[in-house]
């Protein structure tokens, strides 16, 4: 696998954009300078965070998201910890 996180990646198994190996690697999310725990999903390239709302869950037992525009920037969290 290579150093860089892709350029999309969602938590949800059921998501195209879902990546098991880079997620058991543990990302790390920084939106708008301040590092996010809540990112659900996340896309670089058109700089756009879907972020959990709270503890509610939508009908299919997912939780809730919002979509937050703005600048995204994405690491691995066992490089930082090297």
């Amino acid at each position: 696998m290579s150093d860089t996180p892709p350029d999309r990646l969602c938590a949800s198994p059921d998501s195209p954009y879902f990546n098991e190996q880079a997620l058991a690697r543990g990302i790390g999310v920084r939106f708008k300078g301040e590092e996010r725990t809540t990112v659900e999903e996340y896309c670089i390239s058109e700089g756009w965070v879907r972020l959990s709302v709270g503890k509610s869950m939508d009908r299919r037992g997912r939780p809730m998201t919002l979509k937050a525009l703005g600048p995204v920037e994405v690491w691995f969290k066992d490089d930082a910890e090297a």
